[in-house]
């Protein structure tokens, strides 16, 4: 397998470019639970930086004010960037999910390390960004203030 590095899934240039640029962010394990980062992150991609969110959770529920789906196939038109929220066991399903959608990206939440995911992603020509929160990453670019 060789030795994994995870920083390389923190490129800089790939942050900045998802980040900067105004995109459509399907948010998978995004509920009305005010206690989950997902919540107060989604709401900061969507004031902040000017995102449209798409909450992906169980129920399909809204949330901030945004259509919710059960999952990713189910949402109409392209999708950006999938930001994922599920623990690393199960995000492996995710990022195949938004390959076969033909998401442009996948973003791996802090603690969330799926390594064989993030190539298979990066294979399918999906930009990777793995174990950081676009919450922290923004202000280090000066976005999001």
């Amino acid at each position: 397998m060789g030795h994994f590095n995870v920083d390389q899934f923190k490129d800089r240039e790939t942050i900045a470019a998802l980040l900067g640029s105004p995109g459509r962010w399907a948010v998978v394990g995004l509920s009305n639970n005010t206690l989950r980062p997902a919540f107060r992150v989604a709401k900061y991609l969507q004031e902040k930086l000017g995102m449209e969110i798409v909450p992906v959770n169980p129920k399909g529920e809204e949330v901030h004010g945004a259509q919710g789906y059960t999952q990713l196939a189910e949402i109409p038109g392209s999708i950006d960037v999938v930001d994922c929220f599920v623990n690393s066991e199960r995000v492996g399903a995710i990022v195949d999910q938004a390959i076969e959608i033909g998401a442009r990206a996948v973003w791996l939440q802090l603690g969330v390390v799926d390594e064989a995911a993030a190539q298979r992603a990066t294979a399918a020509g999906l930009s990777v960004v793995m174990d950081t929160c676009p919450a922290i990453e923004a202000p280090l670019i000066g976005l999001g203030q």
